[in-house]
């Protein structure tokens, strides 16, 4: 009986994050990659069907499976999300002209975020041509 309440609270706390992880894409205070990372550990544990699910997404699939098998993400993807938060960031610090207790709030905030993926192990990825002759 423990089993089967874990694994459904596992799967309802999995569900939230990929919910939060999906707000995360379109606002720039919610961090998307951690929530997901977070789903994908609640998944191992208690739903192969909803971990294979995140695992073969084709927009993050890739970034996760790498995380999985080597926590690492690629310095493409760590690029792109760091450039991410600092266009979003500024763009919402700009709209904010007028209040600086949430302009230094989101400063800070986005600061957080940075030093964070900044900490994150990255790998380079080497495409390697082969011509047919």
């Amino acid at each position: 009986m423990r089993k089967r309440i874990k694994k459904y609270l596992l799967i309802i706390c999995g569900l939230f994050y990929v919910a939060l992880g999906i707000i995360g894409v379109v606002l720039p205070i919610l961090p998307t990659t951690p929530f997901l990372i977070l789903a994908l550990a609640c998944f191992a544990s208690s739903s192969p069907c909803f971990h294979q699910m995140l695992l073969n997404n084709r927009w993050f699939g890739k970034a996760l499976q790498q995380w999985e098998e080597s926590r690492t993400i690629t310095h493409t993807t760590k690029f792109k999300a760091m450039l991410l938060i600092v266009v979003t960031f500024a763009l919402s610090i700009a709209v904010l002209h007028k209040n600086l207790q949430l302009q230094l709030t989101l400063l800070l905030l986005g600061s957080i975020l940075l030093a964070f993926m900044w900490r994150l192990k990255e790998v380079r990825v080497i495409k390697i041509r082969v011509n047919d002759k």
